[in-house]
């Protein structure tokens, strides 16, 4: 917790879902993630899933996702673990994610239907950080296009992983500029309080 924040990789992820249960039958369709450290990107990481399961017609309406295009697309239980070795070591490698215990609980799920230890990994939730960043006064809500559009990234969220994952690191980036000098360690980001 006490390593600089430019020395630390992270891994920031975003998923696709049949729904948003993801102990109660809705499983993962897309994988986007961008592994970066000191505001560089290091890597990327993208891959349909496919879930086994017909997609509800408001899903592909969301997101452009379709059966057809699933079809091919390997399972989760060869996903997963590629994922994880890919995201490397949980001693060096931290999560983000926009709206973190959506996507984390999905990862957690799969890992325990899959019977795979969770990689005790630290996890930040970018929504966390934009309350403690930006006052409430400066901007309408804490979703992700609310934050795109008020930072101006250059990537914009389109409910698709990689993409929404991309404009998590830009609007990730921003929202430490903001912070600036006060933030400069894990332990003080991890631990960030409303209103400091």
């Amino acid at each position: 917790m006490d390593r600089l924040l430019n020395h630390v990789t992270f891994v920031v992820v975003d998923l696709e879902t049949t729904g948003g249960a993801p102990y109660g039958g809705s499983e993962i369709t897309e994988f986007g993630a961008v592994k970066i450290r000191g505001g560089e990107v290091l890597g990327q990481y993208s891959t349909f899933v496919n879930p086994m399961s017909p997609i509800p017609f408001f899903i592909t309406e969301l997101t452009g996702i379709t059966d057809e295009m699933l079809v091919d697309a390997p399972l989760i239980h060869e996903v997963l673990p590629q994922f994880f070795d890919w995201c490397g070591p949980e001693s060096e490698t931290v999560l983000i994610a926009h709206n973190a215990p959506f996507d984390i609980s999905f990862l957690k799920a799969a890992a325990l239907k899959l019977e795979q230890k969770w990689p005790a990994y630290i996890i930040l939730d970018t929504v966390k950080i934009a309350r403690c960043a930006i006052d409430r006064d400066e901007i309408l809500n804490y979703k992700l296009s609310t934050l795109s559009q008020f930072f101006q990234t250059e990537v914009q969220p389109t409910h698709r992983a990689l993409d929404d994952a991309q404009t998590t690191v830009e609007v990730f980036h921003r929202l430490l500029e903001r912070l600036g000098t006060t933030t400069k360690t894990l332990g003080e980001l991890h631990g960030l309080k409303r209103g400091k």
